[in-house]
């Protein structure tokens, strides 16, 4: 590996990192009365758990070569699951908050399993079947709910999603908890990527898929698995995402989750293509997306300018990525 190529990878590793530093520094200088504190900081890491969660899910995803655009009703229909099992309270107060990490973790789940079994069985395009679920889940979210948000007292578990810890026995965290169990999550997901068997598979799929079937991958299921493990992680996201509402199962919230995700990871450096992505770079992206919402609401720009800026990061990360795979072709 020549020098130059060497840094050229050290470079694309490290510019989520830098892209991070360039919009909190174009922030501070362009309304430098309205600074990044530590309470925003500690807001925004919080805000990032339910982005990351579901964009590590769809990391996953990508890069077997798929996408998921029904993330963000799959978030909205776990959290009302949340909602209706914790009302149930068919067992102890302090068992409950565990039930219902379950069982949102479970529909999650099969969430992801119908898409990965559409995917697979009918041979269709990821993209039209998650287009056709992104409907379907949002429309399971309000028959389930009765079109109306199901509230439902979060208990212990509003305790984890607390932007500044209250609890003497969580004082220390500094953060939410929920930000760390987002960190020992992707510590998790990088592993399974980048250090085990099913792991190469995934990237196998997606760098060729056909070199990958005759090397005896079986590729149904491992996709199946990927959109399941997806769909798990936006069950997660759920049950966040209805603690933060102080215990309300809201059919209709986190519509457009699904293009923070994807732009989470482009951002991160992965692959539209499927074959390359990188954790560490996904949660950068996270904390990119949510960092620019925060910014962009502190110096009092319209909500439009947010959706202007996040689908032109979606087409620049995309456009990079068609270079870099040209140059690479054409140096082959």
């Amino acid at each position: 590996m020549s020098a130059g190529a060497g840094a050229k990878g050290i470079l694309g590793k490290v510019a989520p990192a830098i892209s991070l530093v360039a919009v909190v520094a174009f922030f501070y200088a362009y309304a430098p009365d309205h600074p990044l504190t530590v309470q925003d900081a500690r807001i925004i890491l919080l805000q990032t758990v339910i982005v990351g969660l579901v964009a590590l899910g769809m990391t996953l995803v990508i890069v077997s070569g798929g996408i998921d655009l029904s993330v963000g009703s799959s978030v909205a229909l776990c959290g009302v699951v949340a909602a209706k099992v914790m009302k149930s309270e068919v067992i102890g107060p302090e068992l409950m908050p565990l039930l219902v990490f379950g069982a949102a973790a479970c529909m999650g789940t099969l969430c992801g399993v119908y898409n990965g079994v559409l995917t697979t069985v009918l041979r269709l395009p990821p993209f039209i079947v998650t287009l056709g679920t992104l409907g379907f889940f949002r429309g399971a979210a309000k028959w389930v709910s009765g079109s109306q948000p199901v509230y439902a007292d979060p208990g212990w578990m509003a305790l984890l999603v607390e932007p500044e810890p209250q609890s003497p026995r969580t004082s220390w965290m500094m953060v939410a908890p929920m930000v760390w169990v987002l960190v020992v999550i992707a510590g998790a997901v990088a592993i399974v990527m980048n250090h085990t068997v099913p792991g190469r598979q995934m990237v196998a799929i997606g760098s060729n898929q056909e070199a990958a079937r005759r090397a005896g991958v079986k590729i149904a299921r491992v996709k199946v698995i990927l959109y399941a493990a997806c769909g798990m992680l936006a069950g997660l996201a759920g049950v966040v995402q209805y603690a933060r509402l102080s215990g309300s199962g809201d059919p209709t919230v986190q519509v457009g989750l699904e293009l923070k995700a994807v732009a989470a990871v482009v951002i991160g450096g992965a692959s539209f293509s499927g074959g390359h992505a990188s954790v560490i770079g996904t949660l950068c992206g996270a904390v990119l997306m949510v960092l620019l919402e925060n910014r962009c609401t502190a110096v009092g720009w319209p909500n439009y300018v947010q959706e202007l800026v996040v689908g032109h990061i979606i087409i620049i990360a995309v456009a990079v990525d068609q270079w870099r795979r040209m140059r690479g072709s054409a140096r082959v």
